[in-house]
């Protein structure tokens, strides 16, 4: 390499760094939530540069808090152990076995890799569940489903499956600003001291706005909300939101995505991103570069 493609090098270093200096401002000291699942958890290599990005995040003074889901690893590890599963309307009935594999999947073997992968990168992650001093208080979610012959609507008890009541920061408080990065499996005790199962996503929303984060950012296998010509939509205010799902832009399982970003904002958070997990660093290319990678909703 000559001194001119060394000096260029060094150029471009110092212009990126440039470029996010004024973001890294922007966040410092700021809580961030990074909702981690869909194919961004099963490929090992983007695995270890997620890790490697919250380890940057938390060293250039950002709070990362992870929370992950872990739908697939379950679900091959029930067909392992020849537990039948059982779905109304989409949803999966969560019996007493399955919560209790539920819970061995994702507080134990998800959580635990995630927290060795940012170890591994020169972080101190700390794994911790909705039980963990006593975070997130659970209650049983009660689902309506549309029988598709008679189009009957019909009450169904998913078994244990909750959502979040109540969040109580006291462990997360301990944690955040000490150099640790928690990595929160969505599990929780309900008031009847049973195990719950609790959508990642809504889990995530409840802990963003509990702790008032300045972003909560939903690493997803799409690119973000795309309008009828399939163009990224950059921004989204929360008053766009119910034209756009009246007129068939946002359908199917982006719906409940976009109105759990409306729920986080309700409870305090400023800003809500939804990105696709497999760009490489798409945390740090959301947070560090004025273009964003993703749809940014904000109140």
């Amino acid at each position: 390499m000559t001194d001119m493609t060394h000096h260029e090098a060094a150029h471009a270093q110092a212009e990126t760094l440039v470029r996010a200096l004024p973001h890294m401002l922007r966040y410092d000291d700021a809580i961030v939530v990074v909702k981690y699942g869909g194919h961004a958890m099963g490929d090992e290599k983007v695995a270890r540069d997620f890790a490697r990005d919250m380890v940057l995040l938390e060293q250039s003074g950002v709070n990362p808090v992870v929370v992950h889901g872990g739908g697939p690893q379950i679900g091959s590890m029930l067909e392992k152990l020849g537990i039948k599963s059982q779905f109304a309307g989409g949803l999966r009935i969560t019996d007493k076995a399955t919560v209790e594999i539920v819970e061995m999947v994702l507080a134990g073997s998800i959580n635990k890799q995630i927290v060795g992968f940012i170890n591994a990168e020169g972080g101190r992650a700390i794994g911790l569940c909705g039980k963990d001093g006593n975070m997130v208080l659970a209650t049983k979610v009660a689902r309506t489903v549309q029988d598709p012959d008679s189009n009957i609507e019909r009450h169904v008890d998913l078994g244990f499956v909750g959502e979040p009541s109540r969040v109580d920061t006291t462990v997360l408080d301990q944690v955040l600003g000490r150099e640790l990065i928690p990595v929160l499996a969505p599990v929780a005790q309900g008031a009847d001291g049973q195990t719950y199962n609790i959508n990642a996503d809504t889990f995530a929303g409840a802990i963003a706005g509990a702790l008032k984060a300045k972003r909560l950012i939903f690493l997803t296998d799409v690119p973000g909300v795309l309008d009828r010509n399939k163009t990224l939509i950059k921004e989204l205010r929360v008053a766009d939101i119910p034209s756009l799902i009246a007129d068939g832009t946002i359908t199917g399982g982006m719906i409940p995505k976009v109105e759990t970003c409306i729920y986080a904002i309700e409870q305090g958070v400023e800003g809500v991103v939804i990105v696709d997990g497999k760009i490489p660093h798409a945390v740090l290319v959301e947070l560090l570069t004025d273009h964003g990678a993703g749809t940014l909703i904000t109140r």
